[in-house]
């Protein structure tokens, strides 16, 4: 053991994996970290397996995808890993994010890793998103074209942004391109926040928990008893995983994808993948297109205002009933908006989207400042009267 505290390399590893004081009373509810770093090593390797055996051209991508599924040597198990390990990814971060906001992980002195986390989601979408125009299915191309024509929006230099990203006057060749270098390069960018998100989180004081409070008392190595913790969580998540990719891989895809690229001929509904579909809902809930691009940038860097709008006295909301009841009203929303952005364009669905998004928006900027206030005001109420009393 001395060589893991002694060694220059080894000490870091030490200090992070076997040595972290964490608090004793962390629940399961705090191994997503260890599991989507676990996905995140699953879709670099199979990532850059397929790189070698995918052509990233309008004549060949399709074919090439096609090639990897039936005549490489595991291509299928490989191809399948790294779809249905993108959407464990996402979940994890809903369950990872939702777990942040409910125990207050945001709040001082953890906002860095807050702020940190937020960056590496924005970056999780955009690599998501990249990574759906590759097989250039039906799917593929006429995602890419909605959602790159969004930049259009902008006002005097939008059409200039898009042919920019196009790399000429519709997805071509040099969009395939472009798109495949950043698919292959962002993952170790993230790797590298995932890094500093940690090293924020070491440097601060440390893991939260579930009572709210300070935890400095009362703390054990990571190693073995958390570890072993994670391990439990890590073997359900390869064993669930593993029920996707044998028995039902393309569950979570869309048929569409299947049949080549065809600019001359529009799919019958252009859905994103399903992890995107609450903020492809809040675009398409907003009848003008430059507020309804803000509105979908904004649904997601709204998170950085929690740390602000969370007014209240103590963290987190497991001993604050009606922040609870506020919380649970959001998940359902954000479910609901998750429907509705994979459903037509028509009524009733516009009006019930134009709704949840008022609830979403209300929730960070309106609904979270004024329950922490009330709730404070009803605490120092009860503290006057037991005073009193």
């Amino acid at each position: 053991m001395r060589i893991f505290k002694n060694h220059p390399l080894l000490k870091l590893v030490n200090s992070y994996l076997i040595d972290s004081p964490q608090p004793s009373n962390l629940s399961y509810l705090w191994n997503f970290g260890s599991l989507l770093a676990v996905c995140l090593i699953v879709q670099i390797v199979t990532g850059v397996t397929l790189a070698m055996h995918y052509n990233p051209s309008v004549l060949e991508a399709f074919n090439s995808v096609e090639h990897i599924m039936r005549d490489v040597n595991n291509g299928w198990l490989v191809r399948y890993l790294h779809s249905n390990t993108a959407s464990a990814f996402f979940f994890l971060v809903y369950l990872h994010i939702g777990r942040g906001l409910y125990y207050g992980s945001y709040r001082a002195p953890r906002t860095l890793v807050w702020v940190l986390g937020v960056i590496i989601f924005v970056l999780m979408i955009l690599t998501g998103f990249l990574g759906y125009v590759l097989p250039y299915g039906q799917m593929s191309l006429w995602g890419a074209t909605v959602i790159t024509n969004l930049m259009s929006a902008i006002p005097w230099i939008g059409q200039d942004i898009v042919e920019f990203i196009w790399g000429g006057f519709s997805v071509n060749n040099a969009t395939l391109n472009r798109f495949f270098a950043l698919h292959f390069i962002l993952p170790f960018v993230l790797a590298a926040l995932a890094l500093m998100h940690l090293i924020a989180l070491h440097d601060s004081v440390g893991s939260g928990n579930p009572l709210g409070v300070s935890a400095n008392f009362d703390r054990l190595a990571f190693a073995p008893y958390f570890l072993f913790k994670d391990l439990i969580t890590i073997f359900i998540f390869i064993f669930v995983l593993s029920v996707f990719v044998f028995f039902m891989p393309n569950v979570l895809g869309d048929s569409d994808n299947y049949v080549v690229a065809n600019p001359m001929q529009t799919p019958p509904a252009i859905v994103p993948e399903w992890y995107l579909l609450p903020f492809y809902a809040i675009l398409r809930s907003i009848p003008n297109k430059l507020l309804g691009v803000i509105a979908m940038f904004g649904a997601i860097m709204i998170l950085l205002a929690m740390p602000y709008t969370d007014l209240s006295r103590s963290r987190g909301i497991q001993f604050r009933p009606l922040s609870k009841i506020a919380f649970y009203i959001f998940i359902a929303n954000f479910l609901l908006l998750l429907v509705l952005g994979a459903k037509h364009v028509e009524s009733p669905f516009i009006e019930f989207g134009q709704i949840s998004t008022v609830i979403y928006f209300a929730h960070f900027l309106i609904i979270v400042p004024l329950v922490s206030l009330l709730e404070n005001t009803l605490v120092e109420l009860s503290i006057t009267k037991s005073h009193k009393g």
